[in-house]
């Protein structure tokens, strides 16, 4: 049984602990800590924690695990601390908001033997698994567009909060949330080549930096990919919609609805149009934190390395900063180099110790 510790119990934290529940049989949370006593004290009522606390160090002597969702520049010092205990760590994305802060936990958990997993929680979401297995697959074609829609309103309630100014969110919109979808790209699409960012805090004036984003990237195959969300749709019909165009048939994923269909023969100029095929349907919601979870257990027993480890976790992040500083030249931004092949010689192999 792992005993782990709730780091934070506000937005991330509450999207997690409504399913820590289900996998009760491996582990337990032993510990939940927030900065409002309050918050903490309600997750332990919830989980049936033994401790609640507004100092995370009190919770590592309980524990042999943490979740750490905290605000974002927080997430360095926090996760260095865990790991010097000798904590396994599943750090909420980012990992960090430097480059430098980002190696020096990847260095830590490498020393230290532990686990450092980053909850890039679209990875465990059953319908992006099968669509990617499909595109990577080829199985209807060779993919040459993808597209991503995030479409939804986010602003926290305090005017001054971390999650609104650059410096503690780790930049805009692309960074915070965006990197879910790099990430996929680079896992679905192969190695990048060049791309470009255009950012605005238009249509959301609380925040800093940008609160929509359209990334376009090329990919050394020669397809291309798009990524097109914002923080401010006061209303939306894409939602988090999915598109990967083959040369034998489209595939579309309607996140919110829990459905992937095959679109194929489509002639809608000529006033035919076969109904899409219904590839899977599922239930439960955008976030399986469960099935991430239970990734990062198996990580712990079988002392093996995260599908979402820090390293791959840090290449989608240098994507994007290599875009912002594109997009602060006014110039297309070089890719090359920043792809997963770059990690081959970490592939497959398990911790040390």
């Amino acid at each position: 049984m792992i005993k782990l510790a709730l780091i934070g119990c506000g937005n991330m934290g509450n999207a997690h602990k409504q399913r820590l529940g289900s996998l009760a049989g491996r582990m337990r949370v032993a510990a939940t800590v927030d900065v409002v006593p309050e918050r903490a004290e309600s997750a332990k009522h919830m989980l049936g924690a033994d401790l609640a606390t507004t100092d995370y160090r009190e919770a590592l002597a309980l524990v042999d695990a943490v979740l750490i969702a905290t605000p974002h520049h927080l997430h360095h010092a926090i996760g260095m601390a865990c790991i010097a205990a000798g904590k396994h760590v599943l750090m909420e994305k980012p990992l960090a908001n430097t480059e430098v802060e980002c190696l020096e936990l990847i260095e830590a958990a490498e020393q230290r033997g532990v686990v450092l997993m980053v909850a890039y929680i679209q990875r465990y979401h059953p319908l992006i698994i099968q669509m990617g297995e499909l595109i990577k697959a080829k199985t209807y074609g060779e993919p040459f567009h993808v597209s991503m829609w995030t479409e939804q309103f986010t602003r926290f309630p305090e005017a001054d909060s971390w999650g609104h100014k650059a410096a503690t969110l780790g930049g805009g919109q692309l960074f915070s949330h965006g990197c879910h979808y790099i990430d996929l790209m680079l896992d679905w699409m192969g190695e990048p080549a060049e791309g470009m960012h255009m950012g605005t805090n238009f249509g959301t004036p609380w925040m800093e930096r940008e609160g929509t984003s359209d990334v376009s990237i090329k990919f050394e195959s020669g397809a291309v990919a798009y990524h097109g969300a914002t923080w401010g749709a006061r209303g939306t019909r894409l939602g988090y919609a999915f598109h990967a165009l083959c040369t034998e048939g489209t595939l579309e994923l309607d996140q919110f609805h829990g459905t992937l269909y095959l679109h194929r023969d489509n002639d809608r100029h000529a006033g035919r149009a076969r109904e899409p095929e219904v590839l899977a349907h599922i239930e439960g919601g955008l976030k399986h934190t469960d099935r991430e979870m239970a990734h990062f257990l198996d990580c712990i027993e079988q002392h093996k390395r995260p599908l979402t480890d820090g390293w791959h976790s840090l290449q989608s992040l240098r994507v994007i900063w290599r875009l912002y500083e594109a997009e602060s030249r006014g110039i297309v931004a070089d890719l090359r180099g920043l792809g997963f092949k770059s990690l081959d010689v970490i592939e497959n192999k398990n911790l040390p110790g």
